[in-house]
């Protein structure tokens, strides 16, 4: 039984290196799109004295235009690389609720991750309620495996790129207020970490809104299918997971389930953290 629980535990580390993998750059305007329409004016007004005085008006919000989708996809790919570089550190709130629905057993874990580029990653707990077997067998397992990715593992292996997918353009759709452009990708290799499914690409940033399908390959004789939905967000200047959530079809206790929600984003830039350092 342990054993397969350390495997399961390996299917849901899949999943999130996927999530640090995808994990993409954003910003609020691209450079040389000449079609933004840009926030205006001064007005100026002259009274009866002569004076002249400033009356601004707020801006408006800057809107951008609509992608192509290969053009969406390209700079979603050039955002990947652009976050792997200025993503200096970040903190979050994680919250894990893992569950063998066949065999009655739970647990939810609450606790706060701290990232340090580029392969620091560390976690203090807050809260568990729930089965002792999952927290120390399910949860812990998932945590320390996560940890020993980050540290050792290259996250280039499992990103969505031309090297590892072959993409397949599917049309346009709406995705939690998002015009999103919609792509079926299929890995160019059967390795661990990657899957078969869709991505969707908001349709005016180029950030990625969900990545879902299932995995292409198996960590163990003992699990059927593994299937995921990962959904994000943009915090300030980048794109984090906000949400995964997986399900493993297993020959010998049924259904395994693993859930895990991220908030609270406290992202630190390369560039801010170089700002306020001290002079020499």
């Amino acid at each position: 039984m342990q054993r397969f629980v350390s495997r399961v535990c390996g299917v849901v580390l899949c999943l999130a290196a996927l999530a640090a993998a995808q994990s993409v750059w954003s910003s609020a305007s691209l450079a040389g799109d000449s079609s933004a329409v840009l926030p205006s004016v001064v007005a100026t007004d002259v009274s009866s004295t002569s004076a002249v005085s400033e009356v601004s008006i707020p801006a408006s919000p800057v809107v951008l235009p609509r992608m192509g989708p290969e053009f969406a996809l390209q700079v979603y790919r050039n955002r990947a690389s652009l976050q792997a570089e200025q993503l200096s550190s970040y903190s979050a709130t994680t919250l894990i609720r893992a569950e063998l629905p066949d065999t009655q057993q739970a647990g939810e874990y609450e606790l706060e991750r701290q990232y340090s580029a580029p392969r620091k990653l560390a976690f203090k707990a807050v809260r568990f309620s729930g089965d002792n077997f999952v927290k120390s067998n399910v949860i812990l397992r998932l945590l320390q495996s996560e940890v020993s990715h980050v540290e050792k593992d290259d996250p280039s292996l499992n990103a969505i790129t031309p090297a590892n997918y072959k993409f397949s353009y599917k049309g346009t759709s709406q995705l939690d207020g998002h015009v999103v452009h919609v792509y079926h990708i299929k890995p160019r290799q059967k390795r661990a970490g990657l899957f078969k499914g869709r991505i969707f690409l908001d349709a005016y940033t180029a950030s990625i809104v969900r990545a879902e399908g299932k995995l292409v390959k198996s960590p163990s004789i003992f699990i059927k299918k593994i299937e995921f939905a990962q959904d994000y967000a943009d915090i300030d200047t980048f794109t984090f997971p906000v949400h995964i959530h997986s399900e493993a079809q297993t020959r010998i206790v049924g259904r395994a389930i693993v859930d895990i929600r991220y908030s609270d984003y406290r992202p630190v830039s390369a560039t801010v953290q170089a700002q306020s350092a001290p002079a020499l």
